[in-house]
C-alpha cells in the first residue's frame, strides 16, 4: 500500500515539475538548466 502511494505522489510531483519546466523556459539553455535544477532536488530527495 505504501508503494502504491509513494508511486503516485511521485508521479503527481514528476507531472508538476514537467509542466513548470515546459512553461518556464524560453531556450534550450533555459530548458537544460530546469531540467538540471528539478533533477538536483529529485537526487536529494532520493537519499
Amino acid at each position: 500500500m505504501k508503494t502504491s502511494i509513494t508511486r503516485i505522489a511521485l508521479l503527481v510531483f514528476a507531472s508538476a515539475a514537467l509542466t513548470l519546466v515546459g512553461t518556464s523556459c524560453r531556450t534550450v539553455r533555459g530548458f537544460g538548466q530546469d531540467v538540471e535544477h528539478v533533477g538536483g532536488h529529485i537526487e536529494h530527495a532520493s537519499r
